[in-house]
């Protein structure tokens, strides 16, 4: 990788992550719904109607109509409410949702999902964007999104029922749509981004990411940026929001579970991630995965 431009694409498709869907339907009358508290990264579609959105700590409230969509990366204190104010908001009961009425004029109809990402890489990726992100119906930056939340609204339209699969697979790839606008429109973004980003810290990562098996230590990455070790380290902790070491462990972690997918050994894999020790290198995988590496090689057979 040449450029921090293909180094942030880079750190794109490196993004593992699951969607699921927990609610499809429709409010009606005076309601307020939320996640919080569940430790969960969720999305909510309007497919019909509208509603606000309140988030603890900002006064402003977000109405939200048909073809907007919300994603909150964090278990944010939040709610979805018909009410413009938050107080009443809190006062309004929770409801249970009835089934999409694709005649009805009155309420919202909702796709609401939970997103799992992969520890590891995914993880830190992910903690460097924004706590939440509002995919407008208008913006017409957004022209591929906008393909993607119609096939979404056809889909929600099919008769007896829609896919709960179909809705899941577009609702990641309408996320990923999103992400990859967040990212060439918003150039605060912390975490990895911030590094590839970064003139001084950007080919530190590319070696990283291109040369995981070579024996990095704190004073070798510090060499490859011009930095004294203290001065190094204190940098890369502000911009990535991690430690280099962390950093380091996530790329291998990754490396390595590509090399297992392609069937590669697991000795062949330590060698490859620069771990001196199969025994060490085992440990590491299986903290960092929950699986030892010879049982996610496993897994992955015949894929």
């Amino acid at each position: 990788m040449n450029s921090s431009s293909q180094l942030v694409d880079w750190l794109l498709e490196s993004l593992e992550f699951d969607a699921s869907l927990f609610h499809l339907g429709r409010y009606c009358g005076g309601w307020h719904a939320s996640t919080h508290g569940m430790a969960r990264s969720c999305f909510h579609l309007v497919v019909q109607g509208g509603c606000w959105l309140h988030l603890e700590g900002d006064e402003q409230a977000h109405p939200l109509s048909a073809g907007d969509a919300v994603f909150l990366l964090r278990d944010l204190p939040y709610r979805l409410s018909s009410a413009q104010s938050s107080t009443e908001a809190q006062n309004l009961p929770r409801l249970a949702m009835t089934e999409l009425d694709n005649q009805a004029h009155d309420g919202v109809g909702l796709v609401c999902g939970f997103f799992h990402f992969k520890s590891g890489l995914s993880s830190l990726i992910i903690e460097g964007l924004p706590d939440w992100i509002i995919l407008r119906a208008g913006d017409p930056s957004s022209k591929a999104a906008r393909a993607l939340f119609e096939m979404i609204l056809e889909e929600c339209k099919r008769q007896p029922t829609p896919s709960s699969a179909v809705l899941e697979s577009l609702s990641q790839l309408l996320f990923l749509y999103v992400l990859r606008q967040q990212l060439a429109d918003n150039q605060n973004l912390g975490g990895l981004v911030a590094l590839a980003r970064h003139a001084q810290f950007a080919p530190l990562l590319d070696q990283l990411i291109e040369q995981p098996q070579n024996p990095w230590s704190l004073e070798t990455m510090a060499a490859c940026t011009g930095l004294s070790r203290s001065a190094f380290f204190k940098r890369f902790n502000e911009l990535a929001g991690q430690s280099p070491g962390q950093v380091l462990l996530a790329l291998r972690i990754r490396h390595a579970c590509q090399l297992l997918k392609n069937n590669q050994t697991v000795e062949q894999v330590c060698a490859a991630v620069g771990y001196q020790s199969i025994a060490a290198f085992t440990r590491a995988f299986a903290k960092a995965m929950g699986v030892q590496p010879g049982a996610y090689r496993k897994q992955h057979e015949g894929r």
